[in-house]
């Protein structure tokens, strides 16, 4: 069977078998939780607590009244220590609260009440009141996406299954471990949006996954599974629609121009949660491993746990460890130390060695056109490299830097080493502090 896939792309070692099959696993708490104001796309929050305030998991620390944002709740019940800047896992400096964690944390949202009867109306008002976010790492509000403009219906909402970045297995463990919620969340998304189909798109390396949910999905014809090829980046929003559906989404346009919504597996199961219990986004699931991850696991960790707790509590790191990535490694940011907080849209952990990371140096591009073949966005991107190598930031924003989302394909191929993703990343930030005078 030929199965559904995209053009371009490439094929990197997955190395997924070293926590495939490990259950999720809860972590315990830190000693203090360090929440980021800014865990979105969009306009950060401004705490609406102060220093010394007692805080209950669950309750709203920071809002905005911006339409593109989404509050932030506090993860554990404790006591507010600071509300400071600290380093988030992208570098910058952003305004955080620092809550002393209480070690007595009471139980909460046990129960589950029916979901069948709410409105569209309501189920957006749940997303947006939970702070949800894309939790695959976009981290783009979730009510907004559930709010497309009214003359861009939605017909079919697909979710992204596919795990196409290496080393990552929290949401195929959320697949085979809480199926149901997963299906109830994806209903929901379809109920908001008024779709009459579902479909989620499952690589066949999960195929265990694949006829899971499958089989739930016996008589229902309003939602299939849809098995793709191995490919990176096959879950990418754009390339996803287009292997799925067929529809190509024009540069510079969202999903809903081509009636599509794409959600991630982990998003659909918290905005079940949140409907049926009232639990917004204070917990998430992690993959943490890499050769040199001593103990490899996925793992259940409150939103604002240090990564140097999360790495503690999965054994440590070996001696031979040369880098540590939060996230993917395609897409992921290399830490300097691992005081950084688990965020929202934090997928993984990664303790890699030499014998996975690249250090060979960067040299000049030898036109070999590799990273045009390997593109999944029709994009050139040793042009972008070379405009932006030069501070022409007008040339490389007429070759699609804005267009790219830096899947890192062309970086992965290129025989000279050159980091693309990190010209691309520049050349957006100088394009849009321009357009800001």
């Amino acid at each position: 069977m030929e199965l559904k896939t995209f053009r371009g792309g490439i094929h990197p070692p997955y190395r997924k078998e070293a926590t495939a099959k490990k259950a999720t696993v809860e972590i315990s708490l830190p000693a203090e939780v360090v929440i980021p104001m800014q865990q979105n796309v969009g306009a950060p929050n401004t705490p609406t607590v102060n220093v010394g305030d007692r805080v209950e998991a669950g309750q709203q620390i920071g809002s905005s009244e911006a339409f593109i944002s989404a509050p932030v709740h506090s993860s554990v019940s404790g006591t507010v220590k600071a509300i400071e800047e600290r380093r988030n896992f992208t570098g910058a400096m952003v305004q955080c609260v620092v809550i002393t964690v209480d070690p007595n944390q009471p139980a909460k949202w046990t129960e589950k009440k029916d979901v069948g009867d709410l409105s569209p109306e309501q189920i957006r008002d749940i997303a947006k009141e939970a702070g949800l976010v894309g939790l695959g790492g976009a981290a783009f509000p979730t009510f907004v996406k559930l709010s497309p403009p009214k003359d861009k219906p939605i017909d079919i909402v697909v979710i992204n299954a596919c795990e196409c970045e290496p080393f990552l297995t929290c949401d195929h463990r959320l697949m085979l471990e809480r199926a149901d919620d997963l299906l109830a969340g994806l209903k929901l998304m379809m109920k908001a949006v008024g779709a009459g189909k579902g479909v989620i798109g499952i690589e066949a390396n999960k195929m265990d996954a694949a006829d899971m949910l499958s089989s739930k999905l016996a008589g229902d014809s309003a939602v299939e599974v849809v098995v793709l090829e191995v490919k990176y980046p096959e879950g990418a929003e754009k390339m996803l629609i287009d292997a799925i559906t067929g529809r190509r989404v024009p540069p510079g346009k969202l999903p809903s121009e081509v009636g599509v919504l794409v959600q991630n597996v982990q998003t659909a199961v918290a905005l079940y949660e949140a409907a049926a219990t009232g639990k917004p986004v204070i917990e998430r699931v992690i993959t943490v491993t890499g050769p040199a991850m001593k103990d490899p696991k996925n793992v259940l960790v409150r939103i604002g746990t240090p990564i140097e707790h999360v790495v503690e509590q999965s054994g440590g790191m070996t001696g031979d460890v040369v880098k540590v990535i939060i996230g993917g490694p395609m897409t992921g940011w290399a830490q300097k130390d691992l005081s950084a907080a688990v965020v929202k849209g934090t997928s993984g952990i990664l303790a890699l060695t030499k014998e996975v990371v690249d250090a060979n140096a960067e040299q000049q591009c030898v036109g070999c056109d590799k990273c045009i073949d390997a593109c999944p966005m029709f994009l050139v991107p040793n042009f972008i490299v070379r405009y932006a190598r030069r501070g022409q930031w007008d040339l490389a924003d007429k070759y699609g830097a804005r267009d790219c989302f830096e899947c890192g394909c062309c970086s992965y191929v290129c025989p000279a080493r050159i980091p693309h993703v990190g010209y691309v990343r520049k050349a957006k930030a100088e394009i849009a502090a321009a357009q800001k005078k």
